[in-house]
C-alpha cells in the first residue's frame, strides 16, 4: 500500500484487521490518500462492495493486489482439521477468487486494469507440513493462469508473485524471534537472509505498471533463491 502511494495512487485498504488504520495514516501523514474499509475477502458480497467503495470514493480502480491471506498451524496432512483446511480454502485461495470476480467486473466495464495475486514459494514446492496452505497456494497460480487467458485480449493483466520467507508478522509466528528461528530463516535462503516486504511491494508494483505490459499469467518468483536451491 505504501509502495503504491508513493508512485502516487490513491490506496483503497479491504482487510478485517484494523492496523490497516495504521498504514492509512502513515500514508496520508506523507500527503498521499488512502483509506480503510473493513473487508471480509471471504464473501463475494464483500469484494463487490469494496472495488464499488474504491470507485465511488476515487472515481476509478486501475489496479488491485489481491494479498489477504493466511497460514494454518504446520503439521502433517493426517493431523490436519477441517477448520483448518477450510480456513486455507476459504481466505488463500476462494478469497482471490471473489477478489478477482469483482475487480474483472469492473475492469470489464471500464476497458482493462491488472491484477497481481499473492501465491508464494509454497505455491511452486511441497513444503513440509504445509499441505492445506501448499494446495491454496499452488491453487492460485493455476487460478491466475487461467484467468489471465480468459482476459488477456480484454486489456485485463493478471499476474501473481510467489514470495521466499519473508520478515512479516506470520514469519516470526512460525519462526519465533529466537536466534534459533532466524538461523532457520537464513538456512532457508540462499541469498543468507528473509525477504523484506518493500521488496515484494516493488514486484508487485512493476508488474501493475506499464513497463510490465507483455506479462500475462506470470508467476513471478522474489525468494531469495529458495525454490531452486
Amino acid at each position: 500500500c505504501i509502495a503504491f502511494a508513493n508512485a502516487g495512487a490513491a490506496v483503497l485498504i479491504g482487510d478485517v484487521d484494523d492496523r490497516a488504520a495504521e498504514t492509512v495514516a502513515a500514508i496520508t501523514a506523507a500527503g498521499g490518500k488512502a483509506a480503510y474499509v473493513k473487508a471480509d475477502v471471504t464473501s463475494a458480497a464483500a469484494m463487490t462492495a469494496l472495488v464499488e467503495e474504491c470507485v465511488s470514493r476515487f472515481g476509478s480502480m486501475d489496479f488491485a493486489f489481491n494479498n489477504a491471506g493466511v497460514l494454518p498451524p504446520q503439521r502433517p496432512l493426517h493431523e490436519v482439521t477441517e477448520a483448518e483446511l477450510d480456513l486455507a480454502i476459504d481466505v488463500d485461495l476462494k478469497g482471490v477468487f471473489f477478489a478477482m470476480q469483482a475487480e474483472i467486473r469492473h475492469f470489464l466495464k471500464v476497458g482493462g486494469g491488472a491484477i497481481v495475486n499473492m501465491s508464494s514459494g509454497a505455491g511452486l514446492v511441497g513444503t513440509k507440513g504445509a499441505a492445506a496452505y501448499g494446495a491454496a497456494k499452488h491453487a492460485v497460480i493455476g487460478l491466475t493462469r487461467s484467468a489471465a487467458l480468459d482476459y488477456a485480449t480484454q486489456g485485463i493483466r493478471i499476474n501473481c508473485v510467489c514470495p521466499g520467507v519473508i520478515e512479516t508478522n506470520m514469519m516470526r509466528e512460525v519462526f519465533g524471534t529466537s536466534d534459533e528461528g532466524r538461523a532457520a530463516v537464513v538456512a532457508m535462503e540462499p541469498v543468507g537472509r528473509p525477504g523484506q516486504p518493500e521488496e515484494i511491494a516493488s514486484a508487485v508494483l512493476w508488474l501493475c505498471s506499464q513497463h510490465a505490459g507483455f506479462a500475462i499469467g506470470s508467476a513471478m518468483v522474489v525468494d531469495g533463491g529458495h525454490t531452486i536451491a
